[in-house]
């Protein structure tokens, strides 16, 4: 028998396995299967919310990619739109839209008739179907096309907003028990047409390509002289912010002595990087359009409030991707002979360019999500209603911004709108997904290890 044995023996205490758990061991171990299904529970839980918030989005925002619309076969009588018979663009350009109206009726009744609808309303009655921008359409293509009058000419015409909600199932006919526009009659004709063809939804190229429309005309309201605004400013952010932020990151972190003054600088960064952006806003108000001068609602404002908004971030994710690169490298270079700044730009930059691209671009993506800065510079909705003629107007002349647009048609009165408020943002999502993809993709093709 050996020592330990006696000893064990004499104690009078009972040995157990090593295998065999205690109860404190019981007790952490189950502490520890309890903290994982917290863990798994808060990340189930924080999945179904953001599949909530995608199938929200999708469910209200895809119906503002379809649109309802009438081919309508419209009789251009020569008597109306070109009394002296010159066919010259000057001349037809002097009928107003008001001119095209009686044409348009006229066309209505007859396409009633033609599916066989019997009804008492009168052309100006059917009209109330249609967008209040379809006789401005047709008198564009008249002016750009004269030789148009005196023929019939099938124009695919946009509905009204009641219409097309109706198609989408927005609209009900109880709605319009309160609605000043349309009846049950107009539905009633509606529904034939429908079934007939006479009208069908079709994807909206409008909206991705059009501008912002009036109260009126919620249906030809599009986002695309926006989305132009919106690359326009970003371009701005992305010559400015870059260059100025890296600049300063490299300064700060490989240049600049460590003082009290440079930790002041470092720290006013740091709270630069948490100030509301509606004081960046008024900032731009103050100093870009009332002291310098620049353009109210101008792109090249915007996008000079958004860089002062993106340089804190930017430094701040140069910064660390400047640390993270090893001393080595640094001492390397400069053992072999080389100065601090051919250090810097021939070694430690290139191995810090992944991380400088990464936190550039999602300092890029939070700008083109800000609204409340853009606001208090005049870029609102519907103050551009044409896509810019060249790059220095992209720049000066007045636009707005996704984020803007969609504040603006989330609260105007009619449910269209709302629906276009959702479709914005899908489209501004995609933007961002886009951005944030191309980030992982640069991350992940540049990154080196050690």
């Amino acid at each position: 028998m050996t020592d330990a044995t006696t000893q064990t023996a004499e104690s009078g205490r009972r040995t157990s396995s090593l295998y065999t758990l205690d109860a404190r061991t019981r007790r952490r171990n189950a502490a520890e299967t309890r903290f994982k299904f917290y863990g798994m529970a808060a990340v189930g839980v924080g999945l179904v919310f953001l599949v909530i918030l995608l199938a929200t989005i999708i469910r209200s925002g895809i119906p503002a990619f379809t649109q309802t619309s009438f081919d309508l076969p419209v009789v251009l009588e020569a008597e109306a739109l070109d009394p002296n018979g010159n066919r010259d663009p000057a001349d037809v350009s002097k009928v107003s839209t008001f001119g095209y109206n009686p044409l348009i009726d006229q066309a209505l009744e007859r396409l009633v008739a033609e599916h066989g609808i019997e009804t008492e309303m009168s052309g100006a009655d059917l009209r109330k179907m249609v967008s209040s921008g379809a006789a401005a359409q047709i008198r564009d293509t008249v002016i750009a096309d004269p030789d148009l009058i005196g023929e019939t000419v099938t124009f695919r015409v946009l509905a009204s907003s009641r219409v097309d909600g109706y198609m989408k199932g927005r609209v009900t006919r109880e709605d319009l028990a309160r609605d000043k526009n349309l009846d049950a009659a107009h539905l009633d004709i509606v529904d034939v047409l429908s079934e007939e063809g006479g009208l069908a939804r079709a994807f909206n190229w409008a909206f991705i390509t059009g501008s912002d429309a009036s109260e009126s005309r919620p249906e030809q309201a599009g986002i695309g002289v926006s989305m132009l605004g919106s690359l326009f400013m970003m371009l701005v952010v992305l010559l400015l912010a870059l260059p100025i932020g890296v600049a300063a990151s490299i300064y700060l972190e490989e240049f600049a002595p460590k003082n009290r003054w440079t930790d002041l600088i470092e720290v006013n960064i740091s709270n630069l990087a948490a100030v509301p952006s509606i004081v960046f806003g008024i900032l731009g108000l103050a100093v870009f359009i009332q002291l310098v001068g620049l353009p109210q609602s101008a792109p090249l404002v915007g996008g000079l409030v958004l860089t002062l908004m993106t340089l804190p971030t930017i430094i701040i994710s140069t910064r660390a991707s400047l640390k993270a690169v090893p001393p080595s490298i640094r001492d390397a270079a400069l053992g072999v002979g080389a100065s601090k700044t051919q250090a810097v730009f021939h070694h430690v930059l290139p191995l810090a360019m992944p991380g400088i691209l990464t936190g550039t671009i999602i300092g890029l993506a939070q700008a083109l999500g800000e609204t409340a800065p853009l606001l208090l510079i005049g870029m609102v909705g519907f103050v551009a209603s044409n896509y810019p003629e060249g790059i220095a107007e992209g720049f000066l002349s007045p636009n707005s911004a996704m984020p803007a647009q969609i504040y603006e048609w989330a609260k105007r009165a009619d449910p269209a709108y709302y629906e276009r408020a959702w479709g914005g943002i899908i489209v501004l999502l995609l933007f961002l997904m886009t951005m944030n993809i191309i980030a992982i993709i640069l991350r992940r093709r540049f990154e080196r290890r050690w």
